[in-house]
């Protein structure tokens, strides 16, 4: 109890959701300007002439066109990189890894046995059960010889030294890892999903860039997502999005790699994520209030260190690779991205004081703005293409030359595609394969009109979430693959 109120007073401490900044003008004109320009083109779609009437579209072109400019910039410089085991350097510090788990009986073993493979020993596999109403315990039991250890309230295997098993009421992933925390030695804490399966390589690899960079306190590897087969056979749709995420989870690694140049990455995936303890520690662990707790916490990293001039800095390692478990249904990834969206726009609210702020350096001169104008991109994007259908209808003369930029645009794309597919085959060591590029000019094709329709929606259902103060994860039908089982109503103030 004691290190629990521990970290209630450092997130407290550490958290503007608690302990608010003082907000400056240019913040609030900047995120004025955001909404004041998409409410002009809205009015501009009635009143304006030309291919300005489509000036939605034209604003979503442009701010998209020139972060793909400064992502490929930022990341020319990963072509020359040694492809297979840049960053395999000797071991690293000890870690830990805690897996925060729910119902998650079919997936564990597999997650458990890719742990246990790696080539840099884990100090302990710590399994959280939030709760599991499917058998959990019953399998570590008589999978692994999972018993009760009175010393320090764990089960621990008789089977696998390093392996235990935390039992908890259901409150949620946050306050599932944050328990996981008072149980761990380690220097270094990972967390992965119980349904993400890491390479062999993988914990070697971090925890190699952890020992390299003594400043690191924060690290993810790169992801490729998988669709779990539908057992009835139907499976179309589960390869559409199979497909279109390997693309956009590509893109989001490479983009991560861009902004780590300019020390304003602020994105490490918890499904396989890395931590300095003391670091985590310091700041509070992570917080149940939000609904995306890893993209939360490396903002409180951030903040701590440019107030108290630690000089913190996070990465994501190329060489680290694993898979995880995605959405394989349109009502799964809606759910999912209206989630991960009012969880965005919960944590820019909380950090809407650094936007803008020459205190947090570029973080705050250029990416918080840069997020600023996201949190309407979606919007703006939807904007843009129901005026076209608008056109469409009524046969408006600008449809001509809207759909010439729609055509750039799409070149743009495709040749992005093909530039992140080659950098990604290079840097992270894992081969594309014709194949792929075969399929990447298709998706480039296909996307807009498609899937960034969905994750637009689903960014939208977001914004209904965060304004209505319906903020939860969402309950996932029994039947369905489930990426995250934290069930309707789970979160609870730390």
């Amino acid at each position: 109890m004691e290190q629990y109120a521990q970290l209630r007073a450092a997130l407290v401490r550490a958290s503007p959701r608690y302990t608010p900044r003082p907000v400056s003008l240019r913040s609030i004109l900047i995120y004025g300007v955001v909404l004041g320009l998409w409410l002009l083109v809205l009015a501009g779609a009635l009143t304006f002439s030309g291919v300005l009437t489509w000036a939605a579209g034209l604003l979503y072109v442009t701010y998209d066109t020139l972060l793909l400019f400064y992502v490929f910039l930022s990341t020319r410089h990963l072509l020359r990189r040694a492809p297979a085991g840049a960053d395999r350097r000797e071991a690293g510090p000890g870690a830990a890894v805690i897996i925060a788990a729910r119902n998650e009986l079919a997936a564990l073993p597999r997650t458990i046995a890719a742990l246990l493979a790696q080539t840099q020993a884990l100090q302990m596999i710590l399994v959280v059960d939030d709760g599991s109403t499917d058998g959990t315990l019953r399998m570590l039991r008589e999978r692994y010889g999972v018993k009760e250890d009175a010393r320090d309230g764990l089960e621990k295997s008789s089977r696998i030294p390093n392996l235990a098993w935390l039992h908890r009421p259901h409150s949620g992933k946050a306050l599932a890892l944050n328990a996981g925390l008072a149980h761990i030695a380690a220097d270094i804490v990972l967390t992965v999903d119980a349904d993400t399966i890491l390479e062999p390589g993988a914990v070697a690899a971090v925890c190699g860039a952890f020992r390299q960079e003594p400043q690191l306190v924060a690290a993810c590897g790169v992801l490729r997502p998988v669709v779990e087969k539908d057992p009835t056979g139907l499976n179309a749709a589960r390869r559409f999005f199979q497909w279109f995420q390997t693309y956009e989870y590509i893109r989001a690694s490479i983009s991560r790699a861009a902004w780590m140049r300019a020390d304003s990455m602020l994105l490490v995936s918890g499904a396989f994520a890395a931590f300095r303890r003391d670091a985590l520690l310091t700041v509070g662990g992570f917080d149940a209030n939000c609904l995306v707790e890893d993209y939360e916490l490396i903002h409180r990293l951030h903040r701590w260190s440019y107030e108290h001039g630690a000089r913190w800095t996070v990465r994501v390692i190329g060489s680290a690779r694993g898979a995880t478990d995605v959405p394989g249904t349109l009502p799964a990834f809606l759910r999912q991205r209206r989630r991960w969206f009012a969880g965005f726009l919960q944590t820019q609210w909380w950090n809407r004081d650094m936007t803008g702020n020459s205190r947090y350096g570029l973080l705050g001169r250029v990416m918080m703005p840069v997020k600023a104008i996201d949190t309407l991109q979606p919007v703006y994007g939807l904007t843009a293409f129901c005026l076209l259908i608008w056109f469409a209808a009524h046969g408006r003369s600008v449809l001509l030359p809207v759909s010439s930029i729609i055509a750039g645009k799409i070149f743009i794309d495709l040749a992005f595609h093909l530039w992140s597919v080659r950098l990604y085959s290079v840097w992270t060591g894992e081969p594309a394969g014709g194949a792929r590029f075969g399929l990447a000019f298709v998706a480039a094709l296909a996307e807009p009109f498609s899937f960034q329709l969905m994750r637009h929606s689903g960014a939208v259902w977001g914004w209904w979430a965060f304004l209505s103060g319906r903020l939860s994860w969402g309950a996932v039908p029994a039947a369905e693959p489930k990426k995250a089982t934290y069930a309707e109503g789970e979160r609870q103030a730390p």
